[in-house]
Protein backbone atom coordinates (compact mmCIF):
# COMPACT_ATOMS: atom_id res chain seq x y z
CA UNK A 1 0.00 0.00 0.00
CA UNK A 2 1.48 3.41 -0.97
CA UNK A 3 1.88 6.17 1.56
CA UNK A 4 0.08 9.45 1.13
CA UNK A 5 2.20 12.61 1.19
CA UNK A 6 0.97 13.30 4.71
CA UNK A 7 1.88 9.84 5.91
CA UNK A 8 5.28 10.10 4.28
CA UNK A 9 6.09 13.40 6.02
CA UNK A 10 4.94 12.01 9.37
CA UNK A 11 7.02 8.87 8.92
CA UNK A 12 10.08 10.85 7.92
CA UNK A 13 9.71 13.19 10.87
CA UNK A 14 9.33 10.26 13.23
CA UNK A 15 12.43 8.59 11.80
CA UNK A 16 14.46 11.78 12.13
CA UNK A 17 13.36 12.18 15.74
CA UNK A 18 14.33 8.60 16.49
CA UNK A 19 17.75 9.11 14.87
CA UNK A 20 18.37 12.31 16.84
CA UNK A 21 17.41 10.58 20.09
CA UNK A 22 19.72 7.69 19.34
CA UNK A 23 22.59 10.14 18.63
CA UNK A 24 22.06 12.29 21.70
CA UNK A 25 21.67 9.39 24.16
CA UNK A 26 23.84 6.56 22.83
CA UNK A 27 23.60 3.20 24.52
CA UNK A 28 26.73 1.65 25.96
CA UNK A 29 26.61 -1.01 23.25
CA UNK A 30 26.39 1.61 20.49
CA UNK A 31 29.29 3.66 21.85
CA UNK A 32 32.06 1.50 20.39
CA UNK A 33 34.73 3.82 19.03
CA UNK A 34 38.23 3.71 17.60
CA UNK A 35 39.82 7.07 18.35
CA UNK A 36 42.37 8.53 15.95
CA UNK A 37 45.14 10.32 17.89
CA UNK A 38 47.71 12.52 16.17
CA UNK A 39 51.00 13.97 17.41
CA UNK A 40 54.20 15.27 15.84
CA UNK A 41 56.81 13.38 17.86
CA UNK A 42 58.47 10.29 16.39
CA UNK A 43 57.98 6.68 17.38
CA UNK A 44 59.96 6.03 20.55
CA UNK A 45 59.60 9.58 21.91
CA UNK A 46 58.20 9.77 25.44
CA UNK A 47 55.04 11.54 24.21
CA UNK A 48 54.45 8.79 21.69
CA UNK A 49 55.06 6.06 24.25
CA UNK A 50 52.58 7.72 26.59
CA UNK A 51 49.95 7.93 23.85
CA UNK A 52 50.36 4.23 23.10
CA UNK A 53 50.13 3.37 26.80
CA UNK A 54 46.91 5.38 27.08
CA UNK A 55 45.45 3.50 24.11
CA UNK A 56 46.36 0.13 25.57
CA UNK A 57 44.81 1.02 28.94
CA UNK A 58 41.63 2.30 27.33
CA UNK A 59 41.20 -0.83 25.22
CA UNK A 60 41.82 -3.08 28.22
CA UNK A 61 39.48 -1.12 30.50
CA UNK A 62 36.60 -1.30 28.01
CA UNK A 63 37.20 -4.85 26.73
CA UNK A 64 37.98 -3.40 23.32
CA UNK A 65 34.87 -1.23 23.03
CA UNK A 66 37.08 1.89 22.96
CA UNK A 67 40.48 1.84 21.29
CA UNK A 68 43.09 4.26 19.99
CA UNK A 69 45.19 4.35 16.83
CA UNK A 70 48.22 6.61 17.24
CA UNK A 71 49.52 8.54 14.22
CA UNK A 72 53.00 9.74 15.16
CA UNK A 73 55.61 11.88 13.39
CA UNK A 74 53.05 14.31 11.98
CA UNK A 75 51.44 11.69 9.76
CA UNK A 76 48.19 13.66 9.91
CA UNK A 77 49.88 17.00 9.28
CA UNK A 78 51.54 19.60 11.47
CA UNK A 79 49.95 20.79 14.68
CA UNK A 80 48.08 23.62 13.00
CA UNK A 81 46.51 21.13 10.58
CA UNK A 82 45.65 18.77 13.41
CA UNK A 83 43.99 21.58 15.36
CA UNK A 84 41.76 22.27 12.36
CA UNK A 85 40.88 18.58 12.19
CA UNK A 86 40.10 18.53 15.91
CA UNK A 87 37.83 21.53 15.53
CA UNK A 88 35.91 19.92 12.69
CA UNK A 89 35.71 16.50 14.33
CA UNK A 90 37.79 14.88 11.57
CA UNK A 91 40.39 14.01 14.24
CA UNK A 92 39.35 12.61 17.61
CA UNK A 93 42.40 13.36 19.73
CA UNK A 94 45.66 15.26 19.44
CA UNK A 95 48.62 15.68 21.78
CA UNK A 96 49.50 19.27 20.99
CA UNK A 97 52.36 21.49 22.16
CA UNK A 98 51.62 24.50 24.31
CA UNK A 99 53.37 26.53 21.61
CA UNK A 100 50.56 25.83 19.15
CA UNK A 101 47.87 26.50 21.74
CA UNK A 102 49.57 29.66 22.97
CA UNK A 103 49.79 31.04 19.43
CA UNK A 104 45.98 30.77 19.31
CA UNK A 105 45.10 31.77 22.88
CA UNK A 106 47.45 34.26 24.58
CA UNK A 107 46.51 33.23 28.12
CA UNK A 108 47.59 29.63 27.46
CA UNK A 109 51.01 30.95 26.40
CA UNK A 110 51.60 31.75 30.08
CA UNK A 111 52.87 28.19 30.55
CA UNK A 112 55.69 28.94 28.07
CA UNK A 113 56.91 32.10 29.80
CA UNK A 114 60.61 32.15 30.77
CA UNK A 115 61.84 31.56 34.30
CA UNK A 116 58.65 30.11 35.72
CA UNK A 117 60.88 27.39 37.14
CA UNK A 118 64.58 26.52 36.89
CA UNK A 119 64.63 22.69 36.79
CA UNK A 120 62.82 19.78 35.19
CA UNK A 121 61.82 18.50 38.62
CA UNK A 122 60.07 21.81 39.24
CA UNK A 123 58.44 21.60 35.81
CA UNK A 124 56.94 18.26 36.85
CA UNK A 125 55.37 19.88 39.89
CA UNK A 126 54.22 23.09 38.21
CA UNK A 127 52.20 21.48 35.42
CA UNK A 128 50.16 19.53 37.98
CA UNK A 129 49.09 22.61 39.96
CA UNK A 130 45.47 23.80 39.74
CA UNK A 131 46.70 27.11 38.35
CA UNK A 132 48.51 25.45 35.44
CA UNK A 133 45.61 23.12 34.70
CA UNK A 134 43.16 26.02 34.80
CA UNK A 135 44.87 27.49 31.71
CA UNK A 136 43.14 24.74 29.71
CA UNK A 137 39.65 25.86 30.75
CA UNK A 138 39.39 28.35 27.86
CA UNK A 139 40.07 25.76 25.16
CA UNK A 140 36.48 24.60 24.57
CA UNK A 141 35.37 28.18 23.94
CA UNK A 142 38.43 29.36 22.04
CA UNK A 143 39.47 26.25 20.09
CA UNK A 144 36.59 23.77 20.26
CA UNK A 145 38.77 21.24 22.07
CA UNK A 146 38.89 19.74 25.56
CA UNK A 147 42.25 19.81 27.36
CA UNK A 148 42.91 16.85 29.65
CA UNK A 149 46.14 17.90 31.38
CA UNK A 150 49.79 18.66 30.73
CA UNK A 151 52.73 16.46 29.81
CA UNK A 152 56.26 17.80 29.66
CA UNK A 153 59.67 18.02 28.14
CA UNK A 154 62.70 18.88 30.20
CA UNK A 155 64.16 22.34 30.48
CA UNK A 156 65.43 23.57 27.14
CA UNK A 157 69.08 24.04 26.27
CA UNK A 158 70.99 25.90 23.58
CA UNK A 159 73.42 24.22 21.19
CA UNK A 160 75.89 26.58 19.52
CA UNK A 161 78.37 26.20 16.69
CA UNK A 162 80.54 28.95 18.17
CA UNK A 163 81.97 29.46 21.66
CA UNK A 164 79.49 30.93 24.15
CA UNK A 165 79.78 31.27 27.91
CA UNK A 166 76.54 32.99 28.91
CA UNK A 167 73.03 33.72 27.59
CA UNK A 168 74.37 37.22 26.92
CA UNK A 169 76.59 35.69 24.21
CA UNK A 170 73.51 34.79 22.16
CA UNK A 171 73.38 38.41 20.99
CA UNK A 172 73.71 38.54 17.23
CA UNK A 173 73.39 34.78 16.78
CA UNK A 174 71.01 33.21 14.27
CA UNK A 175 69.19 30.82 16.55
CA UNK A 176 66.74 28.17 15.45
CA UNK A 177 63.79 28.29 17.85
CA UNK A 178 60.30 26.94 18.22
CA UNK A 179 58.34 29.74 16.52
CA UNK A 180 55.89 30.33 19.36
CA UNK A 181 55.57 34.10 20.09
CA UNK A 182 56.76 33.70 23.69
CA UNK A 183 60.04 32.11 22.63
CA UNK A 184 60.49 34.64 19.81
CA UNK A 185 60.16 37.58 22.19
CA UNK A 186 62.40 35.99 24.81
CA UNK A 187 65.28 35.36 22.43
CA UNK A 188 64.89 38.72 20.71
CA UNK A 189 65.24 40.39 24.11
CA UNK A 190 68.53 38.50 24.45
CA UNK A 191 69.60 39.98 21.13
CA UNK A 192 69.44 36.76 19.12
CA UNK A 193 67.88 36.51 15.67
CA UNK A 194 65.18 33.83 16.04
CA UNK A 195 65.14 31.67 12.92
CA UNK A 196 62.31 29.15 12.55
CA UNK A 197 63.36 26.10 10.55
CA UNK A 198 61.34 22.90 10.04
CA UNK A 199 62.49 20.20 12.44
CA UNK A 200 63.76 17.76 9.76
CA UNK A 201 66.05 20.46 8.36
CA UNK A 202 67.64 21.57 11.63
CA UNK A 203 70.67 19.24 11.63
CA UNK A 204 71.69 20.29 8.11
CA UNK A 205 71.05 23.96 8.93
CA UNK A 206 73.53 23.65 11.79
CA UNK A 207 76.02 21.82 9.60
CA UNK A 208 76.03 24.32 6.75
CA UNK A 209 76.01 27.48 8.86
CA UNK A 210 72.46 28.53 8.04
CA UNK A 211 72.04 29.04 11.77
CA UNK A 212 74.56 29.50 14.58
CA UNK A 213 72.63 27.47 17.11
CA UNK A 214 69.32 26.04 18.23
CA UNK A 215 67.29 25.67 21.36
CA UNK A 216 65.56 22.38 22.19
CA UNK A 217 64.92 19.93 25.01
CA UNK A 218 67.41 17.26 26.03
CA UNK A 219 65.39 14.22 24.91
CA UNK A 220 64.78 15.50 21.39
CA UNK A 221 68.36 16.76 21.11
CA UNK A 222 69.89 13.40 22.02
CA UNK A 223 67.64 11.61 19.51
CA UNK A 224 68.83 14.07 16.83
CA UNK A 225 72.48 14.12 18.06
CA UNK A 226 72.89 17.87 17.76
CA UNK A 227 76.17 17.53 19.68
CA UNK A 228 77.72 16.33 16.42
CA UNK A 229 77.23 19.74 14.79
CA UNK A 230 77.81 21.91 17.87
CA UNK A 231 80.70 23.09 19.99
CA UNK A 232 78.79 24.11 23.11
CA UNK A 233 75.72 22.98 25.05
CA UNK A 234 74.32 25.53 27.48
CA UNK A 235 71.36 24.76 29.78
CA UNK A 236 69.27 27.93 29.86
CA UNK A 237 67.32 27.07 33.03
CA UNK A 238 64.56 29.25 31.64
CA UNK A 239 62.09 27.53 29.30
CA UNK A 240 60.22 24.27 28.90
CA UNK A 241 57.64 23.04 26.41
CA UNK A 242 54.65 21.11 27.74
CA UNK A 243 51.95 19.49 25.65
CA UNK A 244 48.25 18.97 26.25
CA UNK A 245 46.23 15.89 25.28
CA UNK A 246 43.17 17.28 23.51
CA UNK A 247 39.85 15.75 22.51
CA UNK A 248 37.72 17.25 19.77
CA UNK A 249 34.74 18.99 21.35
CA UNK A 250 32.51 17.48 18.66
CA UNK A 251 33.64 14.00 19.68
CA UNK A 252 33.57 14.72 23.41
CA UNK A 253 29.89 15.67 23.35
CA UNK A 254 28.99 12.25 21.91
CA UNK A 255 30.57 10.39 24.86
CA UNK A 256 28.63 9.50 27.97
CA UNK A 257 29.73 10.62 31.43
CA UNK A 258 31.32 7.28 32.35
CA UNK A 259 33.49 7.22 29.24
CA UNK A 260 34.55 10.82 29.77
CA UNK A 261 35.55 10.05 33.35
CA UNK A 262 37.46 6.95 32.25
CA UNK A 263 39.34 8.81 29.50
CA UNK A 264 40.29 11.61 31.89
CA UNK A 265 41.62 9.15 34.47
CA UNK A 266 43.60 7.05 31.98
CA UNK A 267 45.10 10.15 30.35
CA UNK A 268 46.15 11.38 33.79
CA UNK A 269 47.83 8.05 34.53
CA UNK A 270 49.62 8.19 31.19
CA UNK A 271 50.79 11.77 31.80
CA UNK A 272 52.03 10.90 35.29
CA UNK A 273 54.13 8.11 33.80
CA UNK A 274 55.43 10.36 31.01
CA UNK A 275 56.44 13.09 33.45
CA UNK A 276 58.21 10.57 35.68
CA UNK A 277 59.97 9.19 32.61
CA UNK A 278 61.37 12.61 31.69
CA UNK A 279 62.49 13.45 35.23
CA UNK A 280 64.23 10.12 35.76
CA UNK A 281 65.93 9.79 32.37
CA UNK A 282 67.10 13.37 31.75
CA UNK A 283 70.19 13.14 33.95
CA UNK A 284 71.27 10.03 32.10
CA UNK A 285 70.95 11.83 28.77
CA UNK A 286 72.96 14.77 30.12
CA UNK A 287 75.69 12.31 31.09
CA UNK A 288 75.64 10.93 27.54
CA UNK A 289 76.10 14.42 26.13
CA UNK A 290 79.01 15.05 28.50
CA UNK A 291 80.60 11.79 27.42
CA UNK A 292 80.27 12.86 23.77
CA UNK A 293 82.85 15.59 24.34
CA UNK A 294 80.68 18.66 23.76
CA UNK A 295 81.57 21.58 26.03
CA UNK A 296 79.04 22.44 28.75
CA UNK A 297 78.53 26.04 29.80
CA UNK A 298 76.61 26.93 32.96
CA UNK A 299 74.13 29.81 32.70
CA UNK A 300 73.80 29.95 36.47
CA UNK A 301 75.81 33.17 36.83
CA UNK A 302 73.50 35.04 34.44
CA UNK A 303 71.15 37.50 36.19
CA UNK A 304 67.76 37.19 34.46
CA UNK A 305 65.94 39.89 36.45
CA UNK A 306 66.22 42.69 33.84
CA UNK A 307 65.23 40.25 31.09
CA UNK A 308 62.19 39.08 33.07
CA UNK A 309 61.10 42.68 33.62
CA UNK A 310 61.30 43.47 29.91
CA UNK A 311 59.50 40.27 28.97
CA UNK A 312 56.71 40.91 31.46
CA UNK A 313 56.11 44.39 30.02
CA UNK A 314 55.20 42.66 26.77
CA UNK A 315 53.36 39.62 28.04
CA UNK A 316 51.64 40.37 31.36
CA UNK A 317 48.93 42.47 29.66
CA UNK A 318 48.21 39.52 27.33
CA UNK A 319 48.67 36.69 29.83
CA UNK A 320 48.43 37.95 33.42
CA UNK A 321 48.52 34.34 34.64
CA UNK A 322 52.29 34.48 34.14
CA UNK A 323 52.74 36.34 37.43
CA UNK A 324 50.84 33.70 39.36
CA UNK A 325 52.70 30.81 37.73
CA UNK A 326 56.05 32.47 38.36
CA UNK A 327 55.17 32.99 42.04
CA UNK A 328 54.22 29.32 42.34
CA UNK A 329 57.35 28.27 40.50
CA UNK A 330 59.56 30.27 42.85
CA UNK A 331 58.34 28.09 45.71
CA UNK A 332 59.19 24.95 43.75
CA UNK A 333 62.78 25.93 42.96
Amino acid sequence: MSLTRRHFVQAAAGGAASSLLAFSTPSRAAAAKEFRLGLITPAGHSWNRAALAFGESLKKSTDGRLSVTVFHSGQLGNESAMMQQLQSGALDMGWIQAAELGSRVASVAAINAPYLVRSTTAVASLVRTPEALKLLDVLPRETGTIGLGWGITGMRVVFATKPIASPADLKGMKLRINPTPVYRDFYQLLGAAPTPIPTPAVFDAMSNGQVDGLEADIEFSWNQRFDRVSKVLMPMNALFMPFAPLVSGRIWQTLDAKDKELIRELVKQSLDAQIKDIVTTELGLVDKFKASGIAFRNAGDFNPAPLIAEFDKIWLPKAPQIAQLRAIGAKLA
